[in-house]
């Protein structure tokens, strides 16, 4: 081997290029720390990606529920408090009741109701329905559907929403879609 390529001492008494034990021991912590941080990303990485494997279950209410007996709405008043739960309002009329269901027919957000202007109101894109359901503003394309409502054989109304009912199909002339009481 030449002169010039053997290893030179230093001050310190190592070999250029060498590391000491102290040096050694100092990068450790780092290297220990990057490492697991390596492996908790991969961990991470993996459990999403099982979990993407898997569907979510989501509570969904019951499709069909009863909300109670006739005599506890008041006619003419627009019922919200089956809203949050069940996703329905209920209309009592002077013939009867229906159940709105309460999705707006323009991209699915849910209408609320203003009493003091008489309409339902979108607040995501400003469609207008009136207390019948019926759409006069904004761009919802169509009316907002009805659910089935019947009476129950214990005498409490029954609505059923796996059934809907579309304006513009004549699904409303369907006598499910209403039910006719005068008290």
């Amino acid at each position: 081997m030449a002169e010039a390529d053997a290893p030179r001492a230093t001050a310190t008494g190592k070999t250029e290029g060498e590391t000491t034990r102290r040096e050694f021991l100092e990068r450790i912590p780092w290297v220990t720390t990057a490492w697991m941080a390596l492996t908790v990303a991969v961990g991470g990485a993996l459990t999403a990606s099982l979990r993407f494997l898997y569907p979510n279950v989501l509570y969904e209410p019951p499709q069909q529920f009863k909300i109670g007996f006739p005599t506890d709405f008041q006619t003419g008043v627009v019922s919200t408090a089956l809203k949050d739960r069940f996703g329905v309002w209920i209309i009592r009329n002077n013939e009867g009741f229906y159940a709105l269901i309460t999705v707006c027919t323009h991209l699915g957000c849910t209408p609320n109701w203003l009493a003091t202007e008489n309409k339902f109101k979108c607040p995501c894109h400003g469609s207008g329905f009136y207390r019948s359901g019926i759409n006069f503003e904004g761009p919802a394309p169509r009316p907002l559907e009805r659910a089935a409502i019947s009476l129950a054989e214990d005498g409490q109304i029954l609505v059923d929403k796996s059934q809907k009912f579309l304006f513009e199909r004549g699904g409303w002339d369907d006598p499910a879609s209403f039910l006719s009481f005068t008290a």
